[in-house]
């Protein structure tokens, strides 16, 4: 016999006697007539004793004799049920001995107000819809709040559906997500970019400084790689005569975790034919203010401790002149053993092969980044570390057009006047190549293809990558990147290691 003290071996006993009884708890649908929230919103417009057909899931059970009040949760909120034995029968109301906290239930019903001023449904028919085998952890009420048992972070990431299921403020995040991509999405839309999908598995990886995820085609016999970005292929797209181009997709890069970063993300690149960099920096604080006014209400954000104000001119910076204002340091001048001490100075140590220009970012990083919290183009990067694009006009030999935009302390946005001389990319590449052969695993790797196209030519144009979720952590005030992607990855369990089985709930 089942040990029913056990509450996973309880709940398969019930399943056992409903499928003994002859009822499905598995039925392939059920017709429902109105949402949770309609019912509550729209109950002065109902007539009295008007019949509904909800459904969702059980989020509380109160036994009171020959009644039983509940709750039942779906998409839209929660709703108050109440049963009573004379109405549902002796067989219907036995039913309710097999349902559990957590189970999904279809109801048909009256609505009315009980004497306590609760919207209610009158149950005239339970029908159980899926039976859920494992308890769900406790959900309580405290001063007024909900609070729930699940507050382990590294829980919440790993069961996720827990934590959609009980935390509201979770599916918020993931509705802001949703609504902040369709935003971007129409105002790209409305401005004549055209929506274009481009290869995930690429012969040649490039588009970004970094390191790729290798696979093998089995039926070609070829080592291909997850890309890193969607430039190249984009790009490409120009040259054919599509003169505004974008893509939302993933991306990979064989990076660590942590804070702002995950391997695999979401990217928006989008590229413009006959604009600059300057042009993408202003269409970007439009597409900044238009998405925060959409998703926030507002173009004030809260952001930890400090209140982001979207509204103002974002303000525009040489990425030179900022290291200079942090450090004292001219870098663009500096030899490696130089820029090598300040990093020091900055307590961050580089390996021995570190490029000038990744001595110059990882300063940047450590000295003016942290700072940039109200919007900022830091703009006019080092060549060295900017194979794609173009050099610039004022400083051809040392710097390129190129702006990131930071925002609370972070990079949203990437981009660049893009470099379309063939001539002048193959010497970028072959200098990136240098650099690989001294050790640098995330040079551009050189892309023939890539180069041909270019040589059939390419207009002027601008190029901008931005990323969709540090720009869902900014508008939803998410402390990491982790908080706003669905699944994101997480270093394997230890071998023994699982998640400690929660009990079965009392009232929620």
């Amino acid at each position: 016999m089942a040990d029913l003290t056990d509450p996973l071996a309880a709940r398969r006993e019930k399943l056992a006697r409903l499928r003994a009884a002859g009822v499905d708890p598995y039925p392939p649908r059920f017709s429902r007539s109105h949402q949770a929230a309609e019912v509550l919103e729209r109950f002065a417009e109902l007539e009295e004793d008007a019949s509904v057909r909800v459904a969702g899931r059980l989020q509380s059970l109160r036994p009171m004799g020959k009644t039983t009040f509940g709750h039942i949760e779906d998409a839209s909120g929660r709703v108050q049920i109440y049963a009573r034995r004379d109405q549902l029968g002796e067989k219907g109301y036995r039913l309710l001995k097999t349902i559990d906290l957590g189970d999904f239930l279809g109801v048909r019903g009256s609505v009315f107000r009980t004497r306590m001023g609760e919207i209610s449904i009158r149950v005239e028919e339970l029908v159980i819809l899926a039976k859920s085998l494992r308890p769900m952890p406790v959900v309580k009420e405290r001063d007024g709040e909900r609070y729930d048992t699940f507050q382990d972070r590294e829980a919440r990431y790993r069961q996720r559906y827990l934590d959609l299921m009980l935390n509201p403020e979770t599916r918020e995040t993931f509705r802001q997500r949703s609504r902040t991509i369709a935003a971007l999405r129409r105002l790209l839309d409305a401005r004549g970019f055209l929506e274009v999908e481009t290869p995930v598995l690429q012969l040649v990886y490039g588009g970004a400084l970094a390191r790729p995820f290798r696979t093998h085609h089995n039926a070609l016999g070829l080592d291909l790689y997850l890309r890193i970005a969607e430039e190249l292929p984009l790009k490409k797209l120009i040259v054919g005569g599509l003169e505004r181009v974008y893509e939302i997709g993933r991306v990979f890069r064989n990076e660590g975790l942590d804070r702002h970063h995950n391997p695999e993300f979401t990217m928006l690149e989008f590229y413009w034919a006959y604009a600059d960099y300057r042009d993408a920096m202003d269409l970007v604080e439009e597409m900044l203010r238009a998405v925060a006014r959409e998703v926030c209400g507002g173009l004030e954000i809260a952001w930890g401790e400090h209140q982001i104000d979207l509204e103002p001119p974002f303000a525009r910076r040489s990425m030179m002149e900022l290291i200079r204002e942090a450090t004292g340091e001219q870098v663009l001048e500096q030899d490696a053993e130089t820029l090598r001490a300040t990093c020091r100075r900055l307590e961050a140590e580089m390996p021995p092969d570190a490029s000038r220009g990744k001595l110059i970012e990882k300063i940047f990083d450590l000295a003016v980044a942290p700072a940039l919290v109200q919007p900022t183009f830091v703009t006019d990067h080092p060549k060295l570390v900017s194979p794609l694009a173009k050099s610039h006009r004022d400083d051809p030999e040392r710097l390129v057009e190129r702006f990131e935009l930071f925002v609370g302390g972070q990079e949203l946005a990437n981009a660049f006047s893009e470099l379309n001389d063939p001539e002048e990319q193959r010497r970028r590449f072959e200098q990136q190549g240098a650099l690989r052969a001294a050790g640098d695993e995330e040079a551009h790797p050189l892309d023939e293809d890539y180069l041909m196209a270019l040589e059939h030519g390419m207009p002027p144009a601008a190029g901008v990558g931005i990323g969709v979720d540090r720009l869902v952590m900014l508008l939803t005030g998410a402390e990491a990147i982790r908080d706003v992607l669905l699944f994101p990855h997480m270093r394997p369990r230890t071998r023994g290691a699982a998640p400690a089985a929660p009990t079965d709930r009392g009232e929620a």
